[in-house]
């Protein structure tokens, strides 16, 4: 699974070359000009880490990451011209989990979020203990595992599958957009179109049996939503 970057930053002598580096290293990127469409990026999808230029025309990085906090867990590592003390201990202070100066070296810029993404990725592991089991209905995933028993028996399941079984799941009653959902099962190289998912959706169904239909709910023109209540053990 590739981590998914977002990068906010106004200059595209930066911005392209910087998004071009990235994807060439093996990550998926998301690269924006300004504060407005990083959030309609963000509302439309699901990130690992968040690169801000804190300099930018109309809302700066600083209010940008604020929201970003006030939203969830993020991590965000910061861009800035401002080489101050001070500067840096703003930004760490507002949450930001690294801080790095222009002009800049690609390669320490990929070194700091591999260290970023090694430091969340280990929280996640540590929080996926025996308890990440969840109930619905006459269903238990065993998130940890990776099994989807059904009145006791094993369904069986794709890599895949999971993924996406996982991420309605977890967000149950919520109406989930195709473009949430591939970058929630991190399945963007699966297919770049909406029938990749509805063709996913569709399969799942059939493997949850003649309850398939009725707790993958269809929301037309929106996305799907997972009807069943879930309770985790």
């Amino acid at each position: 699974m590739r981590p998914h970057l977002l990068i906010v930053e106004d200059e595209p002598a930066i911005r392209t070359p910087l998004q071009r580096y990235l994807e060439k290293e093996g990550m998926r990127v998301t690269a924006v000009a300004d504060a407005a469409k990083a959030r309609e990026a963000l509302a439309g999808g699901a990130f690992d880490v968040a690169v801000l230029d804190i300099m930018m025309p109309g809302e700066d990085g600083l209010s940008l990451a604020r929201s970003i906090r006030a939203d969830g867990a993020l991590p965000i590592l910061f861009l800035s011209a401002k080489a101050e003390d001070i500067d840096r201990i703003v930004g760490l202070e507002m949450g930001a989990d690294d801080y790095l100066t222009k002009p800049f070296n690609p390669r320490e810029l990929l070194a700091r979020l591999k260290a970023i993404l090694r430091r969340t990725g280990a929280d996640r592991e540590d929080e996926r203990t025996e308890t990440e089991v969840y109930h619905f209905e006459n269903f238990i995933l065993d998130a940890t595992r990776q099994t989807l028993l059904h009145d006791g028996q094993e369904v069986e399941l794709t890599s895949g599958d999971f993924r996406l079984l996982l991420a309605l799941v977890q967000r149950p009653a919520r109406v989930l957009s195709r473009d949430q959902l591939l970058d929630l099962t991190k399945g963007r190289e699966a297919g770049p179109f909406d029938r990749a998912i509805d063709n996913a959706i569709l399969r799942l169904r059939k493997k949850l049996g003649e309850e398939g239909p009725r707790l993958i709910r269809t929301v037309h023109g929106a996305g799907y939503s997972f009807a069943a209540e879930v309770e985790r053990a």
